[in-house]
């Protein structure tokens, strides 16, 4: 079975009855699958950082012996030697630099696709804002037609209420001066004293 970190975290163990805790065979066999995985796991890392040291190190097996060139020097006794020795070398250059062009390749990859998303993020932000002003515009003239109208149907029920309050003012100035005129006439008419010369 292969063990997953998952699977640690989700394992039940069966409560044991009259007693409290986990039945101690089930919880030894799970641990016991937890050492295996765990020894699998480090094996492979060890074997993994033993690959990395021998690559560092140049000691990978040496490449299939090349012709040797006849006008290349040869300092060893034996050319034979001397060939896989320098193929050896070379190998570990070749693989790191095409490690480090790979890692140059995508590093400018993904600098490009940042930069890609960048810009569509700032051009997105634009549009967004430039929508937002423009609908906060059009709101803000609406607002201020709608105040507008507002205003002009208020200014003219004041006017409406003024002019009112003018010509009842009037009307009631016209009723009581015509009222007192009554009394003044009824006065006159009965013999008595004026309502003026009473004092009221």
């Amino acid at each position: 079975m292969a063990l997953t970190p998952d699977d640690v975290v989700t394992k039940q163990f069966q409560h044991v009855r009259f007693k409290e805790g986990f039945d101690p065979d089930e919880v030894d066999d799970f641990l016991d699958e937890i050492v295996v995985e765990w020894r699998k796991t480090i094996a492979e890392n060890e074997e993994l950082k033993a690959k990395v040291a021998a690559l560092e190190s140049g000691a990978t097996a040496p490449a299939p012996v090349a012709a040797v060139p006849e006008a290349a020097p040869v300092t060893s006794e034996d050319p034979v030697a001397a060939a896989p020795a320098a193929d050896a070398s070379a190998a570990p250059a070749a693989a790191s630099a095409g490690i480090i062009e790979l890692a140059q390749r995508l590093h400018d990859e993904h600098i490009a696709e940042g930069q890609a998303q960048r810009d569509q993020l700032i051009a997105d932000a634009q549009a967004q804002a430039t929508a937002i002003v423009s609908e906060a515009e059009a709101k803000g003239r609406d607002e201020i037609a709608r105040l507008d109208e507002e205003r002009s149907s208020l200014e003219t029920r004041i006017s409406e209420l003024r002019d009112f309050e003018r010509d009842y003012r009037q009307q009631l100035r016209t009723y009581i001066e015509g009222q007192l005129r009554d009394l003044d006439a009824k006065a006159v008419s009965s013999g008595s004293a004026p309502v003026s010369t009473i004092g009221l």
